[in-house]
C-alpha cells in the first residue's frame, strides 16, 4: 500500500563503501510493527461532469468514466469503477490481466467520511489488506472531494528484507508489492526492479551516519519521495520515513528485527 536529506557524504566514505555495506547494520529481515506506524493516505476525486471523474491517488489524475469498464490508466494499468450502491463505490486495478487490487469505499450518511477496505493481490497468491477511513478536507458532493486518512489499519504481515547488492550496495526488498531498490553509495540513480516496479522509476542513496540513510526515489525523472531510514542505538529497530512529493504529513513504518 509502501512508500515516499542531510549533507552529501564526504569522498572518504565512499571509499570505505564496499566494506561498510558487506557489514551493514540495515542487511536483515524486517516485520513492521502496526501499532507503532503511521501510514496516512490522501486521495482526490473530482467530478469531470456526468459520470466522468478524475481520481488522484498520488500518481497524478486518472480520469475514467465509472461503469465498471477497465479504462487506461497510469502504469500500464486498467483502472474501474463501479457503482455498486449510491454510497458504494467498487474500485479494481489490473495489469497484463491480472487483478492487482480491489478496494470498496462506502460513504457515511452525513457524506463527510469514506471507509477505504483496500486489498492488494500478489503473484505469489498473498494478499495484503488494508482499511482506511478518510475525512472530507474539500470538493464535493458525493465521492467527490479532497479526502484524508485518520485511521489506518494494516490487517496482514508486512515485511521488508534488506540484501547486500552487488558488494557495495543494498538492496531493499517489498515482496507485498514485488519490487525492490537496488542502491549504491555512489550518487547514482538505479532502476526499480519487479513486476510490479513503475516504468521508469529509480533510486538513489547516501549515507548520512552509520545508522541513518536517505533514499531519493524518482519516476519520470521527478522525485516521488524521499525515505528516512535510521536504525535505533540496539540496532534492534529501523524506521522507515516516507515524505511523499506534495503531501505535508510523511508515513512512519517502524520495523522489527526478525
Amino acid at each position: 500500500m509502501f512508500k515516499r536529506i542531510l549533507e552529501i557524504l564526504p569522498a572518504m566514505c565512499l571509499a570505505t563503501g564496499t566494506a561498510w555495506a558487506a557489514e551493514s547494520p540495515f542487511i536483515g529481515e524486517w516485520k513492521l510493527d502496526p501499532s507503532k506506524s503511521s501510514m496516512p493516505g490522501e486521495m482526490k476525486v473530482q467530478s469531470e461532469g456526468g459520470n466522468k471523474y478524475a481520481f488522484d491517488f498520488g500518481g497524478g489524475a486518472e480520469t475514467i468514466v465509472v461503469d465498471g469498464s477497465s479504462q487506461p490508466g497510469y502504469g500500464g494499468t486498467l483502472l474501474s469503477v463501479k457503482a455498486k450502491a449510491p454510497d458504494t463505490w467498487i474500485v479494481e486495478r489490473k495489469k497484463d490481466g491480472r487483478l492487482q487490487l480491489k478496494a470498496t469505499w462506502k460513504l457515511s450518511k452525513d457524506g463527510s467520511t469514506l471507509t477505504d477496505y483496500y486489498r492488494e493481490f500478489e503473484s505469489d497468491g498473498s494478499t495484503l489488506s488494508m482499511d482506511y477511513v478518510y475525512q472530507r478536507t474539500g470538493g464535493g458532493p458525493g465521492f467527490a472531494a479532497d479526502w484524508r486518512s485518520i485511521k489506518e489499519t494494516m490487517n496482514s504481515p508486512f515485511s521488508m528484507p534488506v540484501k547486500e547488492f552487488q558488494g557495495d550496495g543494498l538492496s531493499f526488498i517489498t515482496p507485498s508489492e514485488q519490487e525492490t531498490k537496488n542502491v549504491k553509495f555512489d550518487g547514482k540513480e538505479y532502476p526499480n526492479e519487479g513486476p510490479n516496479a513503475d516504468r521508469g522509476a529509480s533510486s538513489s542513496i547516501r549515507r548520512v551516519d552509520e545508522r541513518t540513510l536517505v533514499i531519493t526515489d524518482k519516476a519520470g525523472g521527478k522525485v516521488r519521495d524521499t525515505e528516512e531510514v535510521e536504525l535505533s542505538a540496539d540496532l534492534k529497530a529501523l524506521t522507515l520515513t516516507v515524505h511523499i512529493a506534495g503531501r505535508g504529513k510523511p508515513n512512519v513504518m517502524v520495523f522489527e528485527r526478525r
